[in-house]
């Protein structure tokens, strides 16, 4: 299988380039040359500094590699999304597009940018969805800003409503690594809240569900939540982590609102399971020790 890998170098994309490259498939990807990553020798590399984002020019050449799949990771709000169907549709099978837990109701309401009831039970792919829009915009310096343009929720209506560019969703949820959230601020920083609920997943099992959704018949035209089999409490980490100095974060987020993911269809569906249980990633991770059977 062809693979373009549209941002293969950044946190969770270089992890997908490497597993996908390992599992024997032809991959290239597409970026910006603002983050380094050390990529296997074999995978094509389409550089353009020029490109800002949103990204939404890409370059001709791209087509002459002819992907079977594209997966986009920095696909980010309404214009970039635009521009990937119109140069992308009927010029590669199928894309599958990177989203978050963000697009939820939920998320909103624990945001402050719309009102409504916790919804105590997990989230599944048919929960209802934000109906605010721009969810850190109030937050952006500028319009020029990604805070300012973003929306997860505008790029998956976009992609779903392509007729000649098959999609494969896939709702992402706290990413944690050795590249980034690394002390696991997303845990500690929340230690106030200790019945709080927040699904994460390690950047190597992220990658594995990626990767498989990429391959696997059965994920084309559907909307999957990756992340932990079970979401645990604040409390139940904290429980079984190394410990930490970490002071309590102050927000101003309404924590009767969880953002715990019911991830059951891609485990039934495409047979998703962690590369490494989740528990073990997290502790190991905090210790500092490399994971190299995910990473």
């Amino acid at each position: 299988m062809k693979v373009l890998v549209i941002g293969g170098t950044g946190f969770i994309g270089s992890v997908v380039t490497r597993r996908l490259f390992e599992n024997g498939h032809s991959v290239a990807v597409f970026h910006r040359g603002t983050t380094n990553a050390e990529l296997p020798k074999g995978v094509h590399e389409f550089l353009r500094v020029e490109s800002k984002l949103p990204i939404t020019a890409y370059p001709a050449e791209l087509l002459h590699y002819e992907p079977d799949v594209v997966i986009h990771t920095m696909a980010m709000g309404c214009d970039d999304s635009k521009a990937a169907v119109q140069f992308f549709e009927g010029n590669t099978d199928r894309m599958v597009v990177l989203s978050s837990g963000d697009v939820y109701a939920a998320y909103g309401r624990f945001i402050g940018i719309e009102s409504g009831p916790p919804h105590y039970s997990l989230l599944t792919e048919e929960t209802q969805l934000r109906t605010a829009m721009y969810p850190y915009r109030a937050q952006a310096p500028s319009e020029d800003a990604l805070q300012y343009w973003y929306d997860k929720l505008l790029a998956e209506r976009i992609f779903n409503a392509s007729g000649g560019l098959p999609a494969t969703i896939l709702r992402l949820p706290k990413v944690y690594g050795r590249h980034q959230n690394s002390n696991l601020a997303t845990v500690f920083g929340f230690r106030d809240h200790p019945d709080w609920r927040w699904t994460h997943g390690h950047v190597g099992n992220v990658a594995a569900a990626i990767v498989l959704a990429a391959s696997h018949p059965n994920a084309v035209g559907k909307t999957y939540n990756v992340g932990e089999l079970y979401t645990p409490t604040i409390q139940e980490r904290i429980d079984t982590l190394p410990d930490s100095e970490m002071t309590a974060q102050t927000t101003p987020f309404d924590f009767h609102h969880h953002l715990a993911y019911d991830t059951g269809k891609i485990r039934a569906e495409l047979g998703y399971s962690e590369l490494v249980p989740e528990t073990e990633a997290m502790a190991r991770t905090l210790r500092g020790e490399t994971i190299s059977e995910l990473e």
